[in-house]
């Protein structure tokens, strides 16, 4: 019977990668990797079927009493970890991925995180768009298009809602950050519903 029961699972399986439904993974676009935290649901069987779990954040123990054989990637890229604490052998996934391990076997999964060049919280993923700073210097000034901190752009304001004075005290941390006193002009530009700051200028005195 359990013969029977092995060649059942891999005939359903193969009668699914047949119809097209195992045989692509979806990768993600550029504005999904910019703009959106990491998100994946890893699944028990095949081509996302069976008992699912949501993962929106690192998980050292996933505590799973099943493998993983796939995985949906929302978005960012994901390391999976046989053992907890991202020991053992590791996989790295950044799209859908219908079938991870053997067909009767998949992957042994007990820790996932995400991780950079457009994960997250392992290192790397920014929920700010990427800087194209164009930037002037003279004596007593310094004109910033697009401040930036590691290649992203700024927050207008860090928390709540972005108002002129929390952007000129945002402006002011920034200029400081980068060897200026302060901020004597700032505005502020909505990206994604967001508010960042632009075109500011960082000075010695006067702000």
């Amino acid at each position: 019977m359990k013969a029977v029961h092995r060649l059942s699972i891999i005939g359903a399986v193969a009668a699914t990668l047949t119809g097209g439904l195992l045989a692509t993974s979806t990768a993600q676009t550029p504005e999904e990797r910019l703009y959106r935290p990491p998100e994946a649901t890893i699944y028990r069987d095949a081509a996302y079927r069976g008992p699912a779990v949501f993962i929106g954040e690192a998980k050292t123990d996933l505590g799973l009493a099943w493998p993983v054989n796939s995985i949906r990637v929302a978005s960012g890229r994901w390391e999976l970890c046989e053992k907890t604490r991202y020991r053992g052998n590791c996989r790295t996934v950044d799209r859908d991925t219908p079938m991870l391990g053997s067909v009767l076997r998949g992957m042994t999964v007990q820790s996932i995180r995400p991780v950079g060049g457009g994960g997250g919280g392992g290192g790397g993923w920014n929920p700010n768009p990427p800087a194209n700073d164009q930037s002037a210097r003279g004596s007593f000034a310094e004109f910033h298009t697009q401040p930036s901190t590691n290649g992203y752009r700024v927050l207008a304001c860090a928390n709540g809602s972005a108002t002129a004075a929390c952007a000129a005290r945002a402006a002011d941390t920034w200029c400081r950050s980068i060897g200026w006193n302060g901020s004597a002009r700032e505005h502020m530009e909505t990206i994604n519903r967001r508010e960042y700051l632009a075109d500011v200028l960082c000075v010695r005195s006067g702000y």
